[in-house]
Parts: structure tokens; sequence; C-alpha cells
């Protein structure tokens, strides 16, 4: 045998799933999809049916148990996957519960196969199969029966000319204890995480025949449309035996202010990820403004997300009017169970929308809050992939980030997060002639000449900001510091 046989790729239809898969899902292949009750399992085999059924492809939809047909369809109309004009054509929905009540394998078996050899479907769905254990009635039940028709049902699927599917309230560690999980050709599970006050949605491919899927967790959401997945992004992988890949500036963006272009050695290399890092109040957002400003003044597009203030709250009158004459795009991230896949994925939506090489997000301190709290724990690998992601499609970022008020020591990024980045500027707070003054330094530009100076910074009545062509002149205290005697 010399010729390769390619396996066929179905497009599911289902937003994101073909990626995870590895490009779609396998004909013929056997399925199973697992889960908790209430983890969406249902809705999911219902969105990848409607979106491959067709008038020559036909695929029925087994009951084994639980809630009536009647009324599942009920609830799984208010999604709009679900096209009623397929229903009883292209989609038939079968009840096996009056049998399963009984305990009646054989006849259970014999009315699977008898649809199948009527209808000779393309597709498959027997929901949920675990009912077809937990439902048994009666004394009457051998277990030895049981597992004699789970093996002859299994066995049938897997020669069908069909795309079968076992859905069933299993956990991921079952996959290793139940004999029916080895034939599989695709496991796919499902679970919703509870931490404190929010819930979380993750979808797993445990395993996928004869392709290589996204490994991971893939955070999804249910909505009206149906199932909305998140692949999980990872900085794309160098190739084996390459060189590691050089930080040589070919070209330097203006931040907006002159002075800080000096500092810089010559301005923001282009495609550099750089953090803006200070106490609060210290003009952090003004600053990234001017930044995005003189990317517009040089016909550049930017997007700002912003993670702590909703517009209406955003008060920087220049941010607000480059906004409204669409020369930069707005993202406005509150929710208190996000992930940061889910936030990549809208924001490189919105940069390709646009064609934006500029972005800032504002603040990095206002992210982590609105991450769900176990993605919280994985922030800094989090930030390292969101700064790859976005470095690698050539834009330009500027991250703002709060330090926090720890006057005893110098840091100058939370979580160590100043390695995962190009550039690094800080800004402090001074006690000077009975004043609070703010100074700005830069700490680090990658593979460049920079100063090391500590400047006056200063932002006047009218948002303008003014940097010291030289060092602060002024022998000002740092708030922490020991007072001298």
């Amino acid at each position: 045998m010399t010729d390769k046989v390619d396996l066929r790729l179905l497009a599911t239809g289902v937003p994101g799933l073909d990626t995870i898969l590895g490009g779609g899902l396998p004909e013929l292949s056997f399925n199973i999809i697992g889960g908790a009750p209430g983890s969406g399992k249902t809705t999911f085999a219902q969105q990848i049916m409607f979106g491959l059924a067709s008038p020559a492809k036909k695929a029925l939809f087994f009951t084994a148990m639980g809630e009536p047909p009647v009324k599942m369809l009920r609830y799984q109309q208010q999604f709009d996957f679900f096209d009623l004009d397929k229903v009883g054509d292209s989609v038939n929905f079968i009840s096996l519960a009056p049998q399963v009540e009984e305990g009646n394998y054989d006849a259970v078996l014999a009315q699977i196969l008898e649809e199948v050899r009527m209808h000779a479907p393309s597709f498959v769905f027997i929901d949920s199969f675990r009912s077809f254990v937990q439902g048994a009635r009666g004394d009457n039940v051998e277990v030895a029966a049981l597992q004699t028709f789970v093996q002859h049902l299994v066995a049938h699927m897997t020669t069908w000319h069909a795309t079968s599917f076992l859905i069933g309230e299993y956990t991921t560690n079952e996959a290793d204890q139940n004999p029916i999980f080895t034939v599989a050709d695709g496991l796919l599970w499902l679970n919703q995480y509870v931490q404190r006050n929010t819930m979380s949605r993750k979808l797993q491919v445990i395993k996928m025949r004869g392709q290589q899927q996204r490994p991971g967790l893939h955070a999804f959401r249910i909505g009206r449309p149906g199932l909305e997945i998140f692949p999980r992004i990872l900085p794309a992988p160098e190739p084996i035996g390459a060189e590691p890949p050089m930080h040589t500036p070919v070209g330097r963006l203006s931040s907006g202010v002159a002075v800080l272009d000096e500092m810089l050695g010559g301005g923001i290399p282009a495609g550099y990820s750089v953090l803006l890092s200070g106490p609060t109040g210290s003009g952090k957002t003004m600053l990234s403004t001017e930044f995005l400003a003189a990317g517009a003044a040089a016909g550049e597009k930017g997007v700002v997300a912003l993670f702590e203030r909703s517009p209406s709250q955003m008060m920087n009158v220049k941010l607000d009017a480059l906004v409204r004459s669409g020369q930069v795009a707005m993202m406005s991230v509150r929710a208190l169970d996000l992930s940061v896949d889910e936030m990549l994925h809208e924001l490189l939506s919105l940069i390709d929308k646009t064609g934006s090489t500029r972005v800032v997000l504002d603040s990095l301190s206002g992210f982590e809050l609105a991450m769900a709290p176990e993605y919280r724990e994985d922030f800094r690998e989090s930030l390292y992939r969101m700064a790859t992601v976005l470095g690698a499609k050539g834009v330009t970022v500027m991250m703002t980030s709060e330090m926090e008020d720890r006057f005893q020591e110098l840091r100058f990024s939370p979580y160590g997060s100043a390695v995962l980045v190009d550039a690094v500027i800080m800004q402090r707070y001074v006690e000077s002639q009975s004043e609070m003054r703010t100074v700005i330094s830069v700490i680090k530009v990658r593979g460049s000449k920079h100063s090391r100076q500590i400047r006056s910074f200063e932002i006047d009545d009218d948002g303008n900001i003014a940097i010291g062509d030289g060092p602060a002149p002024f022998d000002g205290i740092f708030l922490g510091n020991p007072q001298p005697r």
C-alpha cells in the first residue's frame, strides 16, 4: 500500500473550535464529548450538528434520558445556530428514554441500528450516553448485559459511514478508566471553574487522532450565538536549529515628547514593547496618549485598551479627540472573569481591522483585576505571551503599570515583568521645597544606548508635558528614603 490516505476535515462552524482541533473535525471519526452537568455539552453538540447537517448530509440526535426532546428543543431554539427549517429533514431527534428506563438494551441497540439504516446519516449524536447506566431501573439489569450493549454500540459506531458523537457527564479523570475512551478518535472535555464569585469555562481536546491539536485549556463563553471558543494564543515556535532572533532596531518611533525621545536614544524602536511604570497620578496615561498622538500625526492608526475606566470615565481631552476622529480605536475591558486569550483575540481583531501599528494597554494593574482569579496566578506568563504575540505582529506596544506604594525599596515593575519587555520607563515622586514633584528616567532600552539621567516631569494646566533638558535641578528626596539629619 503506497497511497497516502488524507483525512477530510469538516468545518464545524463553532468559532475557534477548528483552530484548536488542528484544522477541523476528521470526517468519519468517533468522538466523545464529556463534562460536568451544566458545562454546555448539549449546546456544544447541537451547534456542531446544525453547522454540519444539510439535506445531502443528514444528522440523527438520539436522546437517551433526561429532558424530553420537545423541552430540549424549546431551549435550544433560543440560540442563533438553531435552524428550525432543518428539523425533520436534515436533522432528526429520536428519544430512546422508554427502552433505557426499562433496561431493555437489546431494544435500544436495535432501534439505534434501525434508525441509522433508514436515514443513512452522515452524523450521529447520542446524548446522554451515561444515561444508559444511570437510567437503568430494576434488579433485572445485569452488569454483564450492560457491558455487552456498550461494547456492541461502540463497535457499530466505529464502523458506520458517519461522524459520530457520544455525549456524557464524564470528567477528565475517567478518561483512563473506561475502555470506550481507548477506541475513541477524539476526546473533547468541557469544564467550568468557580472561584469566589466568578466562573470561567474551558475546553480541552484530550485526543484527536491523525492531527496535531492545540494543547492546553481554551476559554469559551456561551451566549446567544452559542459557544465561542478563544484558542490559547502561543508565540510561533522557532525552527529547529535556527539562531535565536536578535533585537536590532530597524527604525525609531517618536514617543510624542522630544526630550523623552532623546533619553531613549532616538525614540522607541519600532516593534518594541515598552513598560511605563509609576505611582498613581504621575501622568502615565497622559504620556501614553502622547505616544498615540505622535502616531496619528505620522498617519499611523492606534488602539488603546482600557482596563480601569469606561469610555465615559476617560477624562483625557486629547485621547477623547483621537478616538472621536477615528485615528485611535478603543477597547474597554472591565469584566471580572476575563481570560488573557479573550482579551488578546479581541485586541488582535481590532488591530487587524484598523491596521494599527501602535497599541496602549492602560493599565496592567487593571488588566490583572479584570482577569478571572485562576488566570491571575499565571499573570507573568500571560504578560509574556501577550508581549511576544503583539511583537510578532510588528506593532509597538506601550503598557502602563501602577507601582505599589512600597517606599522602602526601589522597584521598576510588579511581578518582575521588566525582564519581559524591551524598554522600561519609570516615574517617581520626590519631596522638594514642600511640594510633591515627579521625575522620570529610562531604565532600559534593549539593544540601544539611552540616558540614565533622572529628569523632572511636569504636566501643565493645558495637558502639555514638559521634561527637563538635563538632570533634575533640585536635590529632591525620594519618598520613603531616610530624611537627612
